[in-house]
């Protein structure tokens, strides 16, 4: 039974890697270059690059002409082609939700590798859209597959045991535009940072939060001009607040832009987690240190493979599978959700219970 299962594994393994997606590009982004770029050749047995579209026409010249592709004007002419099966959504730019919906329309599966941040009235459309369209969806969340992170999930199983306390910290420069940014919610690059950081802590905790209390600081006039918010979330039962797993959740771009020095300047690691036997620290994707009972341990993981080979493999098996994978959009649309209760809870100056969370997600 045993050799069988190995067999059927290993042919599983060859008809994924047989399979190579014709896939097109829409928005190249900021991490083109250092991430998608190298990965998409690495992978070449893989994927295939047949279109690209991007605002600005040289940029999508000279990657089309890298790949052999063609530069394409627009999404919508994209998505349409007949010799695509997937799409690579790697920015939003100005366009929003709109090539999602597109490739939903299409029937072409979609790798959304820009931040996931949508109008609450927005929710509930991409999310019937993908559900009814029955592609494969894949939400990049970086930060789920650093190497460190995988580690210290193994280390919460064996050694560390299960957390306790998450201090989870990031900082943007304050000119910094990520994701869509809409004029009249300049907080929104703070917003778009924290869905990600709280599925981050959702992953590692390994289940849903039950309760968030949300804090803001304004820095003008306007009630949306603000440069920091931060959130608590309780893991405990609701019946019991205070009893389970805590997070504490902050982001802010309270630094100019042009204080390189001071941004730079002894930065909070980008996870701290308190275990029941431990605690352990994710500076970089790459570093972990942990300390129990036997002392220091670092460990560093340079050699594993590239980020963008991870998440790009994973879409490929996520396309490629027989079972359609949709944990991807209800983890987004959760961990959005919870976002906006947090700012809520501020609004009202109250603890809001998150026993609705996936219905208030669906956008109901």
């Amino acid at each position: 039974m045993l050799a069988e299962a190995r067999a059927s594994s290993r042919d599983a393994t060859r008809r994924e890697t047989a399979m190579r997606l014709r896939v097109g590009l829409i928005g190249l982004g900021e991490a083109w270059e250092q991430r998608y770029r190298p990965a998409l050749r690495a992978l070449g047995d893989r994927f295939e690059v047949r279109a690209v579209c991007e605002q600005v026409q040289h940029r999508a010249e000279l990657a089309a002409a890298e790949f052999d592709a063609a530069a394409v004007d627009s999404f919508r002419a994209l998505v349409r082609r007949e010799d695509l099966d997937a799409v690579l959504i790697l920015s939003s730019e100005w366009y929003g939700a709109l090539p999602l919906l597109a490739a939903c329309d299409a029937g072409k599966a979609v790798y959304y590798g820009t931040s996931f941040y949508f109008e609450p009235e927005q929710v509930r459309v991409v999310r019937q859209r993908v559900e009814q369209s029955g592609i494969a969806f894949v939400v990049e969340f970086p930060r789920r597959h650093w190497p460190a992170t995988l580690r210290l999930k193994e280390l919460i199983a064996t050694k560390l045991g299960p957390p306790r306390l998450l201090f989870c910290h990031h900082r943007l420069a304050a000119s910094k535009q990520a994701g869509q940014v809409l004029p009249h919610r300049p907080q929104l690059p703070v917003m778009v940072e924290l869905v990600e950081l709280v599925d981050w802590c959702c992953y590692v905790v390994g289940k849903k939060p039950t309760l968030v209390t949300g804090t803001m600081h304004r820095s003008g006039p306007h009630p949306a001009d603000h440069d920091y918010q931060m959130m608590s979330l309780d893991f405990s039962d609701p019946s019991a607040p205070g009893t389970g797993p805590l997070a504490q959740i902050s982001c802010g771009r309270y630094f100019p832009a042009r204080w390189h020095e001071a941004i730079a300047y002894r930065p909070l690691p980008a996870l701290q987690v308190g275990c029941d036997s431990g605690i352990a620290f994710i500076d970089h994707p790459s570093d972990l240190v942990w300390f129990d009972e036997a002392g220091r341990q670092q460990e560093s993981f340079e050699s594993e493979r590239p980020l963008g080979e991870v998440l790009l493999s994973n879409f490929h098996r996520a396309v490629t599978s027989l079972v359609r994978k949709t944990c991807d959009l209800e983890d987004a649309c959760r961990a959005l959700a919870i976002v906006e209760q947090a700012a809520e809870s501020y609004r009202q100056g109250r603890r809001i219970e998150l026993a609705n969370v996936d219905e208030r997600s669906t956008g109901q």
